[in-house]
């Protein structure tokens, strides 16, 4: 016998495995790198849920994602989420810049609010979110918020600058 078939029967199990191996290796995917310690970034956190953002432009704008989020206002990482869990974008950032990863795409900027801003459409109140997340009140200019009794809910809606937004966060319970 040639081609596909191996010429002895007793060579074919040690063949077909050796291509199920090559098969299941080529689909496998690696298990999701374990989250950087936020220890050493701040004290509170992390946190993760589920974000819901609506930027009242012309047209109306909505986002919506899952979301872990690491560190501090001055030092940390966000990832976001598709509703089966796979990775949207990735933001890293310090107190000199931050940096945007969004599947095979890097882009730096400035600073945070300016890297929300592209992310989402609304620069959003980084420091505040913090506090928020903390169930302190924090202000914001052009935001209020309303904290949810410490129920794992932030609620902040922003007037100005325009375009209006609100901002919707509940969090998972451990």
């Amino acid at each position: 016998m040639t081609g596909l078939f191996p010429a002895r029967p007793s060579r074919w199990p040690a063949w077909l495995c050796a291509a199920a191996l090559l098969l299941a290796s080529g689909c496998a995917s690696p298990p999701p790198a374990a989250p950087t310690p936020a220890s050493h970034l701040s004290a509170a956190g992390p946190w993760s849920g589920r974000l819901s953002l609506q930027v009242d432009s012309e047209p109306p704008q909505g986002f919506h994602a899952g979301f872990e989020l690491l560190g501090s206002a001055q030092a940390g990482e966000l990832k976001l989420y598709t509703p089966l869990g796979a990775t949207l974008a990735s933001a890293r950032w310090n107190e000199d810049s931050a940096l945007l990863l969004r599947g095979d795409e890097m882009r730096a900027y400035p600073d945070l609010a300016t890297l929300t801003a592209a992310l989402t459409g609304a620069a959003l109140p980084v420091t505040e979110l913090f506090e928020w997340l903390q169930g302190r009140p924090a202000r914001a200019p052009g935001w209020s918020v309303e904290l949810g009794d410490h129920d794992g809910r932030v609620r902040a809606s922003r007037s100005e600058p325009a375009p209006p937004a609100t901002l919707r966060l509940i969090l998972d319970r451990p």
